[in-house]
């Protein structure tokens, strides 16, 4: 009997230790959590001229596209941004603050070829107060034809039939977007299984291409990988502080790439962006 009482007050404490642990893990995670700095991660096509690859049809100077930004800009504006990041290069960022400010003082002011910086990043600042906008691109040359350039001994048939059925093979969405509105494509090209196809079409494509015990189209797409990741780290370049909230705006492929690497920071947390795009 003395035994059994034993274990049993045995048993009541390591419960309610265990409970203790559970409580504090969940204490601790909860702080973890909301310590971490927010981001919303929103990727775009470039609305005026891009020299990438593939491209959206837009006409940047219609009114009725500049209606449609701005009402996207008012959904995106209630995240309330204190800090604008863009795929601008960081050595303009003073010329991109004043470009900011002017705008600020003059949002009705006309541009010949407004792109998403200026239709969407300014309103979205200009709603949000938003003090500070700073560019993170970061350029750095790479061959995503060399598949069509060399003598493809790897994978060339799954190579070819990749480009010449996307359509086929990404059937879950539009990926043309043709005669679709802006909100409905950047719904579609924030969704993750997009996300997940700009990685590979501008990138993990190139791991089937190369010559006889050579890596030409793998050399290729590290160097994307590398462009993105010097991208990163001109984002953590910033004295970014805990209580900022952090609106990124990139062309979908730096998008996907950015996904990635919040979703493991320690820093940082995501919100969901098609949560802003009701």
């Amino acid at each position: 009997m003395k035994f059994t009482i034993s274990l049993l007050l045995f048993l009541i404490f390591s419960c309610s230790q265990n409970h203790k642990q559970e409580l504090q893990t969940h204490k601790n995670e909860c702080f973890y959590n909301s310590n971490k700095i927010s981001i919303l991660n929103f990727g775009t096509f470039h609305f005026g001229y891009t020299p990438d690859a593939n491209s959206v049809e837009y006409d940047e100077n219609s009114l009725n596209n500049k209606k449609q930004a701005h009402q996207i800009a008012r959904k995106i504006a209630k995240f309330k941004p204190t800090i604008i990041l863009l795929e601008r290069s960081p050595k303009d960022n003073l010329e991109l603050q004043s470009e900011y400010n002017s705008y600020l003082k003059y949002p009705y002011q006309k541009y010949n070829y407004p792109t998403e910086v200026e239709l969407l990043a300014f309103e979205v600042g200009r709603l949000s107060n938003t003090k500070y906008i700073y560019g993170i691109d970061h350029q750095l040359y790479y061959n995503y034809n060399i598949g069509n350039e060399i003598d493809n001994t790897i994978d060339q048939n799954w190579y070819d039939l990749y480009l010449k059925e996307s359509d086929r093979i990404y059937s879950e969405f539009n990926l043309n977007q043709k005669g679709l509105t802006l909100i409905e494509k950047l719904k579609i090209m924030n969704k993750d299984v997009f996300l997940d196809y700009m990685i590979t079409a501008n990138a993990d494509i190139l791991t089937h291409v190369g010559t006889s015990n050579n890596f030409e189209g793998a050399d290729q797409a590290a160097k994307y990988y590398q462009r993105n990741l010097r991208m990163y780290t001109e984002m953590n370049r910033l004295k970014i502080k805990q209580t900022d909230r952090v609106f990124i705006l990139l062309g979908a492929s730096h998008t996907a790439f950015f996904r990635d690497f919040i979703s493991r920071s320690p820093k940082y947390k995501m919100v969901n962006t098609l949560e802003f795009l009701k």
